[in-house]
């Protein structure tokens, strides 16, 4: 929190003709967000710190700083705090002001709002959280000494509709002026409001309005460096209205995309009898949207699909203050994940959220607040203006949006586009509206002549809604398949960016999510990633690379297909490397990199990228590509095994050795020896009992026990083979069909080989599992995909590598939001270190595809049961089908192909067509 200051920030300070125009001054009577406050007076009528003056800074939520009640949206109207607070500071007006217009300014207070300068109110109440709003204080001010400002901000509204449409809602609900509040001095004679509309093509129109007695404008246009674009347009304003509609053509322009966001500055210069007497300057875009009907949604004559999601203003320690500098992470999260486009959910976002969007490159949909109520019309139509006038000029707003989900006041319809001088397309999210079907939360494949089997454009403002670890990428590689190939289908956006996880100052600080209601996010309240984060990355690539197994003969070719809009593959930039990756307990090998040369394929063009490796690349472990893209940062990095697990198999496990196996047996036990190392199995189901060596017990056992399957492994017995013990079942198709053999190596090393078949033809799970206390964990490495956990609807994001992860209970979307998880499945082992408390003990596989599974995962507050994974029995598992997860609003099997059970069929218990599963552990505890 900074020191109380007032200060001055004057922009646009332009000259023209050789004469000095005024520009409009600005003061702040706040700070700029949640990095930069200013302290005022404060007192509030209930909750906490009720009935004392203290002091709060500005802009806040008053919650977050220790005042009133918390409520979550779907609190009863009878319970929840409806407290009103009350702000006061003094100001300067300095003498250079006088004979200029003098604005008070709030670009955001929840929510009815009562402004007084110098005792005198300021102008009507302010009804509505989330938009500008301004009130000329001209006469009210005092110059060169002291004023008093007071402000009472009601937390409830007295406008029904106002608390429909913003408060009766699925999110936090807040209170206070949690956006900046400042003055502005204009000239009698100033542009009031500038409206731009530039068209690919070049075509320039802007409708500016004046007040006061000024005669004529002028624009110029500058390129982002400052240079001049073009040629002045200069045009007589009516004088009856103030106004004129200007318009000229520009040649070349480069063109605004979220691909190659391309700004432009145009000056606005107000003159009266040839002087100029006002400038204001506005970033802008060139760039055409156009909405074909049953076709799609063109930006510059491309069609586009949405890679979005929805997005809340909220910073935990803060809620809905935020800052610049929280916009730009924010944005650069999202672009890392390769989306293209975000949905104000649900209400316009602060201005300098936007300004980063046209900066960095993003689609905009700005929606106008109302949850599943809405606005009366009054009401509405003066919130609208006043959002438009804000935000019309952005060229990342590509769509606006009326409402949410029912929360549509149709007749704000005609006002959009009365207002929006670019004729904007109007979404109604949820429904089907003006040639958009906007459904949310639909299955895969869902419809009945509608939807994407109808013949509208198909573009859901919400889909695969997040819940804790499901939703988002889970889901998304069969939802985004079905969304490219159909030409309908203009994409989606995904619910939502971030876990609203707020910071409870009264009750010590915890991050509350109210249980599963804003645990949504793709990321946590501070932004901490979660594997669908890099799913969604991989999935989102707008560089598409084909699956390609390495293998003998492999010429380095990939096929590859430009997802872009607009950009080549040849403006990206593509490299490989080459690694031999850590073995156990050992160090990283050596690791080589080259450049690959850019195929020239437009967008939608297939073509092949062509990696020139060195001749010996088949000794290397692994092979990476990545891509970086035209805003030189990574688009992503895919990895290609070239090491099959049977070869590391072989080069790890140590078979031979000079001592000997012994086995006995008692009533129920095989037990066996060799060196230090004791191990025992059930004489009757072939499990493993207990595993001992000169440190002590590794409580490791319990296993192999079968899921989904029929555990009946009978008819055992022991033979030599060699030095090499082996204890086997017999195999019967009738009474034993599936089949457990235990070698047992002078080495010390033991072979578990399991043949088996599913016992269903549909299963949740495939595999085996052992007991292990989890009570005994420290941690894992190994060799396979990570860092992050897998389900059967979530594979992208990880690359083959080797990790090494701390046991950790975390939940995800749950506190303390520790991430990659520990616990769940994890794909493509070849080996694994595990680390106990005590001991630990080493495991390989020479099966392709296997997964492994640590324990099972706190079962979060599902009320749906539509998220709700499947997990085997016991501990440790190693599997070859594992469960897909669910969303908020629907259960796995119909988020796509991929969240269908598993499928085998048993082939009348052929034991050749049995699966199978090999592993091979060392406890010897060195």
């Amino acid at each position: 929190m900074k020191v109380l200051h007032i200060h001055f920030i004057f922009f646009f300070f332009l000259f023209s003709l050789g004469v000095s125009a005024q520009t409009t001054q600005k003061q702040m009577l706040s700070g700029t967000g949640n990095d930069d406050t200013v302290n005022w007076d404060f007192y509030v009528t209930g909750g906490m710190k009720a009935g004392k003056w203290s002091t709060i800074p500005v802009p806040s939520n008053w919650e977050l700083q220790g005042f009133g009640k918390y409520d979550y949206g779907f609190s009863k109207d009878s319970l929840r705090g409806k407290e009103e607070g009350f702000y006061k500071r003094t100001f300067k007006v300095s003498n250079d002001w006088k004979n200029k217009k003098i604005d008070i300014v709030f670009e955001g207070s929840m929510t009815d709002t009562e402004v007084k300068v110098n005792g005198k109110l300021a102008g009507p109440i302010h009804q509505g959280a989330f938009y500008v709003f301004r009130y000329d204080i001209t006469k009210l001010v005092k110059f060169g000494s002291d004023n008093l400002l007071e402000v009472k901000v009601s937390e409830n509204s007295a406008n029904k509709s106002v608390n429909a449409a913003e408060r009766e809602a699925d999110f936090w609900l807040f209170g206070g002026i949690f956006r900046p509040v400042y003055l502005e001095a204009l000239p009698k004679n100033h542009i009031e409001r500038v409206s731009i509309d530039a068209k690919a093509d070049g075509s320039f129109r802007a409708n500016v309005i004046a007040a006061g007695s000024a005669t004529e404008v002028g624009i110029k246009l500058f390129h982002a460096d400052g240079k001049p674009f073009g040629s002045e347009i200069r045009s007589n304003l009516n004088k009856k209205s103030g106004s004129v509609l200007m318009s000229g053509a520009f040649q070349s322009p480069k063109l605004w995309s979220a691909e190659f966001p391309n700004l432009y500055n145009a000056e606005f210069t107000l003159y009266q009898n040839k002087q100029a007497v006002h400038k204001v300057s506005k970033k802008f875009g060139f760039r055409t949207v156009e909405v074909k009907p049953r076709d799609g949604m063109y930006i510059n004559g491309a069609k586009i699909k949405f890679k979005g999601v929805n997005r809340h203003s909220f910073w935990p320690t803060s809620g809905r203050t935020t800052s610049k500098s929280l916009s730009i992470k924010d944005v650069l999260l999202m672009k890392e994940m390769n989306m293209n486009a975000v949905r104000m959910s649900h209400y316009p976002p602060d201005g300098h959220f936007l300004d980063v969007c046209d900066s960095l490159g993003l689609y905009v949909m700005d929606e106008l607040a109302g949850w599943h109520g809405h606005y009366d019309t009054p009401t509405g139509t003066k919130l609208l203006k006043e959002m438009i006038v804000h935000d019309e000029n952005h060229p990342s707003i590509v769509f606006w949006a009326n409402g949410n989900e029912g929360g549509h006041n149709l007749e704000l319809d005609t006002i959009f586009r009365q207002l929006d001088l670019q004729k904007r397309p109007i979404i109604h999210p949820w429904q089907l509206f003006d040639g958009f079907e906007t459904q949310h939360y639909r299955e895969y494949d869902y419809g009945i002549g509608n939807y994407m089997h109808g013949r509208e454009i198909v573009m859901p403002t919400e889909f695969l809604h997040g819940m804790y670890d499901g939703g988002h990428g889970a889901g998304l590689e069969d939802y985004w398949k079905a969304m490219w190939d159909s030409p309908l289908s203009a994409g989606g956006f995904l619910w939502d960016f971030a876990d609203q996880g707020v910071v409870r100052t009264d009750k010590n600080n915890i991050i509350d999510t109210d249980g599963n209601h804003a645990a949504d996010g793709i990321v946590g309240p501070h932004h901490e990633k979660e594997g669908s984060f890099y799913a969604i990355k991989e999935i989102w690539s707008p560089v598409y690379i084909e699956r390609r197994e390495i293998a003998e003969g492999f010429d380095g070719v990939f096929n590859v297909e430009n997802r872009y809009s607009f950009a080549n593959l040849n403006q990206i930039g593509f490299s490989w490397k080459l690694a031999k990756l850590k073995q156990i307990n050992g160090a990283a090998g050596d690791s080589i990199k080259g450049q690959i040369q850019s195929p020239n394929l437009k967008p939608l063009e297939k073509g092949a990228l062509k990696v020139e490796l060195p001749s010996d690349w088949k000794s290397y472990d692994v092979l990476y590509i990545t891509a970086i893209g035209t805003d030189k940062r990574e688009v992503f990095t895919w990895s290609y095994p070239i090491v099959r697990p049977a070869h590391v198999a072989a080069k790890i496990v140590r078979k031979d050795a000079a001592n000997a196996v012994r086995v006995s047996e008692t009533d129920s036990l095989f037990q066996v020896t060799v060196n230090d190392l004791k191990v025992s199995f059930s004489k009757r189901t072939g499990i493993l009992r207990e595993v001992k060596n000169d440190k002590g017990v590794i409580p490791f056992n319990n296993g192999p026990i079968l899921q989904e399957g029929v555990n009946n492994f009978a008819g055992f017995s022991y033979k030599m083979e060699g030095k090499n013990l082996v204890i086997e079942s017999k195999f019967d198709r009738k009474a034993s069909y599936n089949t457990l053999q235990w070698t047992v190596y002078p080495s010390g090393w033991v072979k578990m080989k399991v043949n088996y078949f599913p016992g269903q033809y549909f299963t949740s799970v495939v595999g085996l599992n052992f007991s292990y206390p989890e009570s005994n964990t420290k941690g894992v490495e190994y060799m396979g995909s990570g860092p992050y956990r897998v389900w059967k609807n979530r594979m992208k994001g990880n690359q083959i590598g080797v990790w090494d992860k701390e046991y950790n209970n975390s939940a995800t979307g749950e506190p303390p939001f520790q991430y990659p998880e520990f616990k769940g499945y994890h794909a493509n082992m070849y080996w694994m270190n595990f680390h106990g408390k005590d001991q630990s003990f080493t495991v390989v596989t020479e099966n392709e595809d296997l997964y492994f599974r640590l324990f099972t995962p706190k079962v979060s507050n599902d009320p749906y049961k539509n998220f709700v994974p499947v997990f085997p029995s016991g501990d440790i598992s190693f599997m070859q089908g594992i469960s897909g997860i669910g969303t908020k609003t629907q259960k796995t099997e119909t988020t796509g192909p991929m969240g269908m059970k598993n499928i085998f069929y048993d082939y009348e218990k052929d034991p050749s067509r049995a699966k199978e599963i090999t592993l091979y552990f060392n406890f010897s505890g060195k």
